[in-house]
């Protein structure tokens, strides 16, 4: 995505700001006062998805959305560094860096692994995941989708063709496969990432070099609080991801919620957002 073209029609503009932590540049959300809630996006997403929950938290604390590196408008300095580990190293540098203290991780889908794995390298005590992605590919597709990111990813042509091939019509079929429905602006953003291939091929590089391995292995010793908000209609991440690691977990509970898919912090903003202060409230 381009700074200078696309900024101004993106949502929360107003608060954004480049902030460089190498090897990364970033894009950077902050608004509000308070306790500071950091906003980790899932992958393919950008700080777009949290454009109805952000708002409300604003209202009573100081919340701070990032992109992942390469995706939306962060830009992304080291290829090789968009998986699990490396991520987290990168956003805790830029964390100390600019001297944000975290009380809390809100985090979407594959963020809310990264949360986690923040939270074990000391940079927050509470973690919320919501629709949760904390298991790997299971049976063919623990092959299957890695390796077909990896060809994708390394052929810059292929990356650049299914950008161009995208369509409306396709984006919304991508969104309903996810359980999800979104209103047409939700749609149109969307539309406007998938469109740029910059921002495919660093969620393509994030799932090859993807594995939950060593975070799962520590499971049992993650004493951080984490409540997990976990969407009976998701068929992008089995609500038994969330569930099968609050049990694995030490101090973890589950909140159900019903009619809602994998976007569910954007098909329903106030019912997640209000789910979100309760957890901080009985933190």
């Amino acid at each position: 995505m381009d700074w200078e073209t696309d900024l101004a029609r993106w949502p929360m503009a107003d608060v954004s700001r480049k902030v460089l932590c190498r090897p990364h540049r970033w894009h950077v959300q902050d608004a509000g006062q308070g306790d500071t809630i950091l906003l980790l996006h899932g992958a393919g997403g950008a700080t777009q998805s949290w454009r109805g929950v952000f708002p409300v938290l604003a209202k009573t604390h100081r919340v701070i959305a990032i992109d992942l590196p390469g995706q939306g408008f962060t830009e992304m300095g080291a290829r090789g560094r968009c998986g699990l580990r490396h991520m987290a190293d990168d956003i805790a540098a830029l964390i100390t860096q600019e001297g944000w203290e975290p009380a809390a991780i809100v985090s979407h889908s594959a963020g809310a692994a990264i949360a986690l794995q923040l939270a074990q390298l000391g940079h927050t005590q509470h973690v919320i995941g919501i629709n949760a992605a904390l298991s790997n590919f299971r049976g063919v597709a623990g092959w299957l989708f890695p390796m077909m990111a990896k060809a994708l990813a390394i052929n810059p042509l292929s990356v650049r063709l299914f950008s161009a091939a995208a369509t409306p019509n396709s984006v919304r079929n991508l969104i309903k496969g996810t359980g999800s429905s979104l209103d047409a602006e939700g749609e149109s953003l969307y539309f406007r990432l998938v469109r740029d291939a910059d921002h495919v091929d660093a969620t393509l590089a994030m799932m090859a070099q993807w594995s939950l391995d060593g975070l799962v292995a520590q499971f049992s010793a993650i004493q951080t609080r984490t409540d997990l908000i976990v969407a009976d209609g998701d068929k992008a991440v089995p609500p038994a991801s969330s569930i099968d690691a609050a049990k694995a977990l030490q101090n973890a509970q589950i909140h159900r919620v019903s009619g809602l898919g994998h976007l569910a912090h954007e098909e329903d903003p106030d019912q997640i957002a209000a789910l979100i202060l309760s957890c901080l409230q009985a933190a």
